[in-house]
């Protein structure tokens, strides 16, 4: 019974010893990888804040927008997120620069149902608005709140692209109606 215990003890600490014993490194040298324990993380977050100015919060928002932002990844399209300088709670960030997503955002300026700046995108209508040269937004005109991510203009739509089934899974749809 104890040789049946023992056996696998002594081939587990030999896998050891040949993986971080001497002789490990790949140089033969004895010096084999080293990690860093000093128990400090790492972190890829961006810790400054993007300030974002935000429309007030309407009952609809406080309705729709709780469910959006408990689905939205800490990480998207290789772009991690940022904290958000906001009087809304409804604001989420990635990358930088950053990549801004506004649940309960205004209607979009100049939208007109079937008009030829409307795309869809993974089963969500946008509104694109591509006046500013620094930045395309995106609005989605088919959810009961409006739904905004501002993209620079220095990247593609992957964002909105990877974004747009969360979306359209846990804001409502409505039928487009245009900017009052």
């Amino acid at each position: 019974m104890a040789t049946a215990v023992a056996v696998p003890v002594v081939v587990v600490l030999l896998v050891l010893i040949r993986l971080f014993g001497p002789g490990s490194g790949d140089d033969g040298s004895g010096d084999g990888p080293v990690a860093d324990v000093s128990g400090a993380t790492p972190s890829q977050r961006d810790d400054s804040p993007v300030e974002v100015e935000t429309p007030e919060i309407t009952p609809e928002a406080d309705a729709a927008c709780p469910a959006l932002m408990s689905q939205l990844p800490l990480e998207v399209v290789g772009e991690t997120s940022r904290r958000v300088d906001s009087d809304s709670p409804y604001v989420y960030a990635w990358g930088d620069p950053a990549s801004v997503l506004v649940c309960g955002a205004d209607a979009p300026a100049g939208f007109v149902v079937g008009g030829p700046q409307l795309i869809e995108i993974n089963g969500v209508q946008w509104f694109v608005d591509t006046t500013d040269p620094t930045v395309n937004v995106f609005t989605g005109v088919d959810r009961t709140v409006p739904v905004q991510i501002s993209v620079p203009s220095s990247t593609d739509a992957a964002l909105v692209t990877a974004l747009s089934p969360t979306i359209a899974a846990t804001i409502p749809f409505t039928e487009p109606q245009p900017a009052g």
